[in-house]
């Protein structure tokens, strides 16, 4: 018998990307700080609300078109990736199976309320694998998000990530990883240990050579710009370093990155980059320290971890104006 999972659908059909965020905001603080940030940035990345406009949209490569979208939007067709950036991927299977069995059991959930459920989904899996709940916590909200968005990849496709698929590393422990990053040397970037006012960006925890330097106030994109390795092989969106840049002038959104560890270390966001940022849809919040920063816009003091979406384009004005059945120019 095939397990009937369209109640639990029904259920998460009545959330969309501004109760997911606050469903996330509520959990945020059970979370492990090594993935606090992460899990915020990636329902960022994959919002709702540009799926079902592709989907519901009688021509979905002209509406594509309309919204400026480059790169790797599509969450299908990296549902099990999508999340690499995150300590619990190394999870992801086994939140994965938990979620396939809460949304198709029988019995009632214990709540009504998202973020309760995601705490016992998250407990279970944490139970199973002997590791504090704080562990899991972001990528079982992770994984029940991608449940209702794009459906879940098959028991038998699901193993686990290889080790070069990890962050930090198979043997990576949260904490550390937590205080590697707010060094300003050593560990993987030794290299630039010594120098003044120097310091790492890291863009791949999972690379030993995932970072560039950067000099304090620098912006991240001339930093970037400074990394003259081949990274338009990985990504062709990128011509100068492994941040896409285009305008350089907070107008045309491709340089955007969340910002895993160091927001706090950032320039204040200027009226501008918060205006562009929230017209092209990436971000509505009017918190100090945002997750989703311009990196044309947005200079450095300290050491930054960052990652950089798969995709830019402009869903804010753009895909209101289209929903209204309006020409987008």
């Amino acid at each position: 018998m095939v397990a009937d999972d369209r109640l639990f659908r029904a259920f998460l059909a009545q959330y969309d990307d501004q109760g997911w965020q606050r469903a996330i905001d509520r959990i945020a603080g059970a979370i492990h700080p090594v993935d606090r940030a992460a899990t915020r940035i990636w329902f960022h990345l994959f919002p709702l609300r540009v799926q079902q406009a592709l989907t519901e949209a009688a021509d979905p490569v002209a509406l594509a078109h309309q919204l400026r979208l480059d790169g790797r939007w599509q969450l299908a067709e990296q549902r099990d990736t999508a999340h690499w950036f995150l300590f619990g991927h190394r999870y992801w299977a086994e939140a994965c199976g938990a979620v396939r069995a809460f949304t198709t059991r029988s019995a009632p959930p214990g709540s009504l309320d998202l973020g309760a459920q995601i705490h016992e989904i998250a407990a279970g899996v944490a139970a199973r694998l002997h590791v504090d709940r704080s562990w899991v916590l972001g990528i079982t909200a992770v994984a029940l998000r991608t449940f209702q968005q794009v459906g879940l990849s098959a028991p038998e496709v699901l193993v686990p990530p290889a080790d070069e698929a990890l962050i930090g590393g198979r043997d990576a422990q949260p904490d550390r990883l937590c205080a590697q990053r707010t060094a300003s040397g050593g560990g993987l970037f030794s290299f630039l240990a010594g120098r003044r006012k120097e310091f790492p960006v890291r863009f791949d925890e999972r690379r030993a050579d995932g970072g560039f330097s950067l000099i304090a106030s620098q912006h991240l994109t001339t930093a970037a710009a400074r990394d003259t390795r081949d990274h338009r092989a990985a990504d062709p969106r990128c011509s100068e370093g492994p941040i896409p840049v285009h305008c350089r002038s907070c107008s045309c959104g491709t340089c955007w990155v969340g910002i895993i560890d160091g927001a706090e270390r950032l320039s204040a966001v200027e009226p501008r980059e918060r205006a562009t940022i929230a017209a092209l849809g990436y971000l509505t919040s009017d918190e100090p320290q945002p997750v989703i920063r311009l990196a044309c816009m947005a200079q450095a003091d300290g050491p930054i971890t960052l990652v950089v979406p798969p995709w830019n384009g402009q869903i804010g004005a753009r895909l209101e104006k289209a929903r209204r059945g309006g020409h987008v120019e």
